[in-house]
């Protein structure tokens, strides 16, 4: 979606969320981060053993008169971030148990869709000093989108690179802001709630493209944006207080991105490859009736490719997912396990032919009827039900079944 020409893209607009969220035109951002009052209801002051003063969140801006004025004031800001929000756009929000359950709440009756519940752990907590209650050493975010069912960016393959190649979990290990990130005036903390940068990386490369546009309401001191403008990101910050607007605008100036591509910043690909069913290998002569698959590369573990597409292993026949399934007794990518003889007579994978196949221009008519079935589930061929034979913990169980239904 074209960005909006009156939108005010990367600046921080000094005024009332409310009322500015007001002025910007509808479905013109593509994510928002919240990091909202979190009503902390604090008594009195709190002191450190050594009685120097802890630095709590005692402003103004945190205080409200009752839960009821609480629960309105998230109700407006959220019902606001909808309406500029795109219909395939997200919203992410964090809080403490002070606030959070309160904010999820409201997100279900506004009709968001929520899509995960993340736990900031910190690594580096503050303790509790008067040894009263557990240390609170997390923060919850919940990440929601606007439309349920609507296609939302979630780079998953990017966050698996960040995390070693392995599927980020929804715990986050990360430490508080501190040390020179931590802004600070005449050695006084600016801001008693500034998130840290590696926090705002992960959500931002994760729900958001290069170019993509993101609001955060209470901008405080500019965390939200300063990693957007890292990342290639276009922000809108939105902050009431004009000290941190100042401080914000300041720690903006000083950003300075590199001028990469957008593959810098971006390594997930929308568009998923064309489907291809195991058949099309036939069809285009790459393999043949009667030809024999090694599982695994294995000698020992063979089958017959059938001409309908399917495999024959002893008694057990069926897609070449299906019989991979049966053969170790767990899911089966059989793109991946079954081999082939190639010119040399050294054994490949199936998925290499896949792949060249892919590589040829496909006809309209072709591209159409790809429809390859998810590992796991056999191909759907009209014929006379055969006898399938699949293996349990028990061993081999004889059932049978139309191939369709297998």
């Amino acid at each position: 979606m074209p960005i909006a020409s009156d939108l005010p893209l990367n600046q921080v607009l000094h005024g009332d969320c409310l009322a500015e969220l007001e002025k910007l035109p509808e479905k013109s951002v593509d994510l928002v981060f919240a990091d909202p009052p979190y009503n902390l209801q604090l008594q009195a002051d709190l002191y450190r053993p050594n009685m120097s003063k802890v630095d709590a969140v005692t402003d103004a801006w945190d205080k409200f008169g009752s839960f009821a004025e609480y629960d309105d004031f998230t109700r407006r800001w959220l019902a606001a971030c909808r309406r500029v929000l795109t219909d395939t756009g997200t919203l992410w929000v964090i809080g403490t148990y002070h606030n959070i359950h309160r904010v999820g709440t409201a997100l279900q009756d506004l009709d968001y869709w929520l899509l995960n519940a993340l736990v900031w752990i910190k690594v580096n907590p503050m303790p509790n000093f008067r040894g009263t209650r557990f240390t609170n050493a997390h923060e919850e975010l919940l990440w929601a989108q606007k439309v349920r069912g609507a296609r939302y960016t979630f780079n998953y393959k990017t966050m698996k690179g960040l995390n070693d190649d392995l599927q980020m979990r929804s715990d986050w290990h990360l430490p508080l802001c501190t040390g020179k990130e931590r802004l600070k005036i005449d050695g006084v903390k600016a801001h008693p709630t500034q998130k840290p940068e590696a926090l705002l990386y992960r959500v931002i490369l994760a729900s958001s493209k290069p170019g993509d546009v993101v609001l955060d309401p209470f901008f405080g001191t500019g965390t939200t944006g300063a990693v957007a403008k890292t990342l290639n990101r276009q922000y809108v910050g939105i902050e009431r207080e004009a000290r941190y607007v100042q401080l914000a605008r300041t720690r903006l100036e000083a950003v300075q991105p590199q001028m990469f591509s957008d593959d810098v910043y971006s390594f997930d690909r929308q568009e998923r490859p064309a489907r291809l069913p195991f058949g099309a290998l036939l069809e285009n002569g790459l393999l043949t009736p009667g030809q024999t698959l090694r599982f695994g590369g294995r000698e020992a573990v063979a089958a017959t490719v059938l001409a309908n597409g399917h495999l024959r292993h002893g008694e057990t026949v069926g897609s070449i997912h299906a019989v991979g399934r049966a053969i170790q007794n767990a899911p089966c990518n059989g793109w991946e396990h079954w081999y082939y003889e190639a010119e040399g007579g050294a054994w490949q994978p199936i998925d290499h032919l896949r792949a060249q196949l892919r590589a040829q221009p496909m006809t309209a008519a072709e591209t159409a009827a790809s429809a390859e079935a998810e590992p796991g589930t056999p191909l759907a061929v009209a014929l006379p039900a055969p006898i399938v034979v699949a293996k349990n913990g028990n061993g081999y169980k004889r059932k049978a079944a139309a191939l369709a239904g297998d």
